[in-house]
């Protein structure tokens, strides 16, 4: 069975005719064909197997056309979910095809960890990150085990400020465990600072030990996303406390910054140095507003600006970068915290090789087995270069404030946030959010289905004060203004149109 002659071209062969088939018009598929995949899949483990053929009829025929099609539609905007390039997709394969466990430096047999210290390395130079400022870096599954390891390198850094002031001796979580660390440290209390967080934000929180509850929400009541500056400084003067600061670069909800401008950060950074905490950014889609440079996009520009102070950025590849799913990133200044949190200690048969500039990736991150995420990063990055991803940026941003204006115009839905009064700053504002609902709070309660009903276009649901909410998150590669507008467009009309019929 597992000797079948030319299995391995066999199967490189439908992938090839899979992803020759023209992309699906249709974001959703049809309840039907999602059942009919549904029934299809097999009831019972077979004792002799289907088989390479029949299983590739099976899952071609049947199980395939039941996917939403996401990476394949430009007209998929649910949840931040990204495309996959055509270099990044033939390198997935190839990951595939090799195997590769990107685990230990070993130089002299693998050229794995230097491909992937490389693409981390572009990817610095791509957000315009000066590489050798961040040398713990590493691949995740995505933003929210980045957050994972923010948090965890945040954790262990604010109690070595607290020794440093307060004795003599070394505090690490990481050797003697968190309770024992406040005990000998004498902090009571630990907080994550931050404004409109995301979820995976209080997940992270709970899995280290931290608490959600340890997660505080001090936004401005006007502008929830901004920070309540004299409250931080006050929360961050607590000595019985110790801080962990989190930057949303891009709230999720609405795309909005955390912060507008170097000065922001600056001031955010001098408070932290004082108190001896730790600035984590969560800049998951948001981070990669840095390759902007046109004045259309000063907003989001100015919302980037000093990202670079932080301690710690997390990011994902599986969002703007267009990379296949699972691919996050995550950036920390701080190369000697890397080993203290995540390294495997007594483990003689996971040492590394001679080379000592790149740090084997299962002492610098959560998974000792891995997949080798950086191939589809370097061969996308090396594909299109930062022109090339500025420009597929670009064309987001253009879709999404196209979607904007036909919003503002609309005598039948409201943009939201309502921040800005004046049309040009409000449009300034739109990154590749678009948060929006219908004025009829009856439309407004179907609004989410309705779209997604027409099978044309996709779109999250979600809540805005305490109301239902419509989000598209532009985020696709193919994403082009002249042929995707005129859909969506189409697509609020056939809604409003049935609405009204109704």
């Amino acid at each position: 069975m597992f000797r079948e002659i030319g299995s391995l071209p066999r199967l490189a062969a439908a992938i090839a005719e899979i992803q020759a088939e023209t992309p699906p018009e249709n974001a959703l598929p049809s309840e039907d064909v999602v059942t009919r995949a549904r029934e299809t899949l097999i009831p019972t483990l077979p004792t002799e197997g289907l088989g390479l053929e029949a299983t590739i009829r099976h899952l071609r025929q049947e199980i395939v056309p039941g996917f939403n099609g996401s990476s394949r539609s430009s007209n998929y905007y649910g949840f931040v979910t990204g495309g996959s390039t055509p270099a990044a997709t033939l390198a997935d394969n190839l990951v595939t095809a090799y195997d590769q466990n990107t685990q230990v430096h070993l130089p002299n047999e693998t050229v794995a960890t230097d491909l992937e210290d490389r693409a981390l390395t572009l990817l610095c130079e791509l957000l315009q990150l000066d590489p050798s400022q961040w040398p713990h870096r590493t691949f995740t599954t995505g933003a929210t085990s980045s957050n994972v390891l923010g948090l965890a390198c945040g954790r262990e850094y604010i109690f070595e400020e607290v020794a440093a002031v307060r004795s003599d001796a070394t505090i690490s979580i990481g050797e003697i465990g968190i309770f024992e660390a406040m005990h000998r440290s004498g902090i009571n209390k630990i907080q994550i600072l931050t404004t409109v967080p995301h979820s995976s934000l209080s997940k992270a929180a709970s899995i280290l030990g931290l608490g959600r509850a340890a997660v505080r929400n001090i936004g401005l009541e006007s502008h929830p996303h901004k920070f309540d500056m004299p409250l931080l400084s006050k929360l961050l003067e607590d000595p019985s406390t110790a801080s962990i600061v989190a930057i949303s670069a891009s709230e999720v909800n609405t795309g909005l910054f955390a912060t507008s401008g170097l000065e922001e950060m600056q001031e955010i950074r001098k408070l932290c140095d004082v108190y001896g905490a730790w600035i984590h950014v969560d800049g998951a889609f948001g981070l990669m507003g840095r390759l902007l440079s046109s004045p259309d996009y000063g907003r989001i520009i100015r919302g980037c600006e000093g990202l670079e102070l932080a301690d710690s950025i997390t990011g994902d590849g599986h969002k703007l970068l267009n990379v296949p799913y699972d691919c996050g990133f995550f950036l920390s200044r701080h190369r000697e915290i890397a080993s203290r949190v995540f390294q495997n200690p007594n483990a003689a048969y996971l040492s590394a090789g001679a080379d000592e500039g790149i740090m084997s990736p299962l002492n610098i991150g959560l998974e000792n087995s891995r997949r080798l995420r950086a191939l589809p990063v370097y061969a996308s990055l090396a594909a299109y270069g930062r022109d090339g991803y500025r420009e597929m940026l670009e064309r987001q941003i253009i879709l999404s404030r196209g979607i904007a204006e036909y919003i503002l115009d609309s005598e039948h839905f409201e943009l939201l946030p309502q921040f800005e009064s004046e049309r040009t700053q409000i449009l300034q504002n739109i990154y590749i959010i678009v948060l929006f609902r219908a004025k009829d709070d009856g439309l407004n309660d179907e609004l989410v289905n309705r779209i997604k009903g027409t099978k044309k276009v996709y779109v999250s649901g979600t809540a805005w004060a305490g109301k239902p909410a419509c989000r598209f998150a532009v985020s696709n590669w193919m994403a082009d203004v002249n042929k995707d507008l005129p859909i969506i467009k189409g697509v609020f009309e056939d809604v409003i149109s049935e609405w009204q019929l109704k």
